[in-house]
């Protein structure tokens, strides 16, 4: 038996926001075929935009790109005629209407066979220019448009990627050219707009020295603000994104760039990339144990030095563990994202061991609210379920409620179970299936 004890009344930190995703709600309100309300419901902070142009419903080959934006890269980029933000502007207005703020990545859509976009672009300076007018429509009106306030703007993706053959399906030039690249823009786009979060490059991981060293070196020679380092992570292991976090913020500290914000942007459940492996994480993304996966992440995210944490994709996609992307209802993944999301509206982290053996934990307190979030993970499919003691310390006096919401292979967050306790000190026992989540959630009378 697993034993877990929660300290209601120590406060070690805030909630962060590790259930942000990449992309926003899809499909038609007129045909009531849209994910739009049960996106709204999970609470969502922040939408990525990466890879939306591959998805027609939210414009397809015409949205977010920047060279989708801006088609002509001869014409001048001080015309708005020269731009076309329609589908972008529907796209993005779809992901605010839900309550999520958008996390927007400049750049181009990952190009797996042909090339067109992912090419060094013919003039840097302009290139900056030109990001600089996407976001002065989105945040100041320009060209008919917003005042979003959109906070965080990545440079690039992925231009550390490479494939078995040797081939980039993200950058088509060298590793210096993309260095220039990326300090122009951040130079430019801080001038302009020295309050905004600027940052990336959206690296493969935090685990490829050469690349930090290179990015970093360069920033500091240039004395410019470095707002956000960003990389990616797939993996079987939840722990890994705690480890690749602590790196990355050593990494930074060496730097002198102590400010910098970490942000994991891209992550999800990968046994292996080719062959039977690839197909096997497919099968386990959509179903209960990357449910599973999904919250043990959440929880080691939380449990570093992590800013963000957003996963891919919500997109309708097949890496899409959240909706069937044929009917856009939820699947087995969407789940946790709203059960983390009632630890994040409560709003302060409560001591509780991170990971007990398989089991994850995390806890949230306030006066009048405290919840648990556990899931028991492992990546070996035949480990046994497990039987939890739960022990709820530091509880405020009076009486409070507890209600247990079950996330199974026959349960989808259903309410199983509820019982009082007017004792700060409480016993609980849960008995969570292999790869089973419970939210336990504790409301004052």
């Amino acid at each position: 038996m697993e034993q877990i004890t929660v300290n209601f009344s120590n406060i070690t930190g805030p909630i962060k926001p590790m259930h942000s995703v990449n992309n926003g709600p899809a499909g038609s309100r007129v045909r009531g075929t849209s994910n739009f309300d049960t996106y709204a419901a999970a609470g969502i902070p922040f939408a990525r935009n990466h890879d939306a142009s591959f998805y027609s419903g939210y414009g397809g080959e015409h949205t977010v790109d920047v060279h989708r934006i801006f088609r002509n890269f001869d014409a001048d980029e001080n015309d708005p005629a020269s731009y076309i933000f329609a589908p972008t502007d529907r796209y993005v207005a779809d992901v605010i209407e839900c309550g999520t703020k958008v996390f927007y990545r400049l750049g181009a859509t990952i190009e797996h066979g042909y090339k067109f976009g992912t090419y060094a672009p013919k003039d840097f300076a302009k290139w900056a220019r030109i990001c600089e007018h996407i976001i002065r429509h989105y945040n100041e009106g320009w060209a008919d448009g917003f005042h979003y306030g959109i906070e965080y703007w990545e440079i690039w993706n992925e231009p550390d990627c490479r494939n078995a053959d040797g081939s980039n399906p993200c950058w088509q030039g060298t590793d210096e050219q993309f260095t220039d690249l990326f300090i122009t823009t951040l130079r430019h786009l801080k001038t302009c707009f020295p309050d905004l979060k600027i940052g990336g490059p959206a690296l493969c991981s935090s685990w490829n020295d050469a690349w930090n060293k290179r990015i970093f070196d360069a920033v500091k020679e240039s004395g410019l603000p470095f707002d956000f380092f960003s990389f990616h992570g797939y993996t079987k292991y939840p722990a890994d994104y705690r480890l690749q976090a602590e790196r990355a913020r050593k990494a930074l500290d060496e730097y002198g760039f102590t400010d910098t914000e970490i942000i994991l942007n891209e992550w999800n459940y990968i046994k292996g990339w080719l062959n039977e492996d690839w197909k096997y994480s497919l099968r386990m993304e959509k179903g209960l144990k990357g449910a599973s996966f999904i919250t043990a992440s959440m929880i080691c995210a939380q449990d570093s030095p992590m800013t963000h944490f957003m996963y891919y994709d919500a997109r309708p996609c097949g890496m899409n563990g959240m909706y069937d992307t044929d009917t856009l209802l939820p699947l087995k993944g969407y789940y946790p994202f709203p059960m983390y999301n009632e630890l994040y509206k409560i709003g302060s982290e409560a001591e509780v061991p991170a990971q007990t053996g398989n089991i994850y934990a995390l806890a949230a307190a306030s006066d009048a609210k405290c919840a648990v979030l556990l899931t028991n993970y492992t990546d070996d499919d035949t480990a046994p379920a497990a039987e939890v003691k739960l022990s709820l310390t530091g509880l405020p006096a009076g009486t409070w409620k507890i209600s247990y919401r079950l996330l199974d292979a026959e349960h989808d967050c259903t309410l199983v179970r509820e019982e009082k306790t007017t004792v700060s000190d409480a016993v609980s026992y849960v008995t969570l299936p292999l790869f089973g989540t419970v939210l336990v959630s504790l409301e004052k009378e």
